[in-house]
């Protein structure tokens, strides 16, 4: 498979997902249609397939508009809230994209009824791809709008969490390096979040994105993650990984990113911190 990053709206990402073995592909969150059209044709592939995320229109934004661009997409979300949805998605409902396998992971709380979506290549020939929206990024997680802490845990640990190590993580906004800040407060002494963060600031330097992750490196810094782990939970002040999920996500709802250190991560976006803060991320 082949995965194409486009950046849009200010920090958003769209994913053009193609099998290469016949050329047929599927986008996730179009929300900028006319970049996606462009980028269908310079690589002469046939899009038919929309993986719409969740509602909120920075995701779905975009669907009604392209469905007109590219007339007879299926369009597939698990929320009656999506724009031009055709088929609607619930847990461990399955489609092809190709050759390519998708299932569809039913993760609700920032909102009631987002997806995610594990790909897979028959074969085993390369490792899989998740596509998570707002729900898990790299090393960070979503806000709560629609849910509670107990369903995040559940959509990260247990679903997510679950899946093969080496799956690599595609998330829906670019906000690593506010995201590892704030796991350097939650660990100050986590050795993997400090090299990751270095890393994150190159790639800043470069103008380069730095998605995707691995579910086993998510493990190693994400403290949304790590709610098992004593360092977390004596951060948190509880023992219950729950409830040390609420509060670190009420800490990171509050929690103000350093003096000096204004930008986004991605120097073309042009987004500071207090639109990240605004935005929920």
């Amino acid at each position: 498979m082949k995965i194409e990053l486009l950046p849009a709206l200010t920090d958003n990402y769209m994913y053009l997902l193609i099998d290469e073995d016949t050329q047929e592909a599927a986008i996730v969150d179009p929300v900028q249609p006319q970049k996606v059209v462009e980028t269908v044709k310079k690589h002469g592939v046939k899009l038919t397939t929309v993986l719409t995320t969740h509602h909120h229109w920075d995701h779905a934004g975009g669907n009604e508009k392209l469905v007109k661009l590219e007339p007879g997409l299926k369009v597939y979300g698990g929320d009656d809230r999506i724009g031009a949805l055709t088929d609607k998605v619930t847990h461990l409902s399955t489609l092809q994209v190709g050759s390519l396998n998708i299932k569809c992971l039913s993760t609700p709380c920032h909102t009631s009824g987002h997806i995610c979506y594990f790909v897979t290549k028959p074969g085993g020939s390369e490792p899989p791809a998740v596509f998570t929206g707002d729900t898990l990024f790299v090393a960070g997680c979503g806000k709560f709008f629609e849910g509670t802490a107990d369903e995040m845990y559940k959509a990260l640990l247990q679903v997510l969490g679950r899946l093969p190590p080496d799956t690599r993580v595609y998330c829906g906004h670019e906000y690593t390096i506010n995201n590892l800040k704030f796991a350097r407060h939650v660990e100050p002494s986590n050795k993997a979040i400090q090299e990751k963060l270095a890393w994150a600031k190159e790639k800043y330097a470069n103008g380069e994105p730095t998605v995707p992750s691995t579910l086993a490196e998510e493990f190693t810094y994400n403290p949304f993650m790590r709610v098992r782990e004593k360092t977390v939970q004596q951060h948190a002040g509880e023992i219950d990984p729950v409830t040390t999920m609420r509060v670190i996500r009420r800490e990171k709802d509050q929690f103000k990113i350093q003096a000096g250190h204004s930008t986004s991560v991605v120097p073309a976006y042009g987004v500071t911190d207090s639109l990240l803060q605004q935005a929920g991320f």
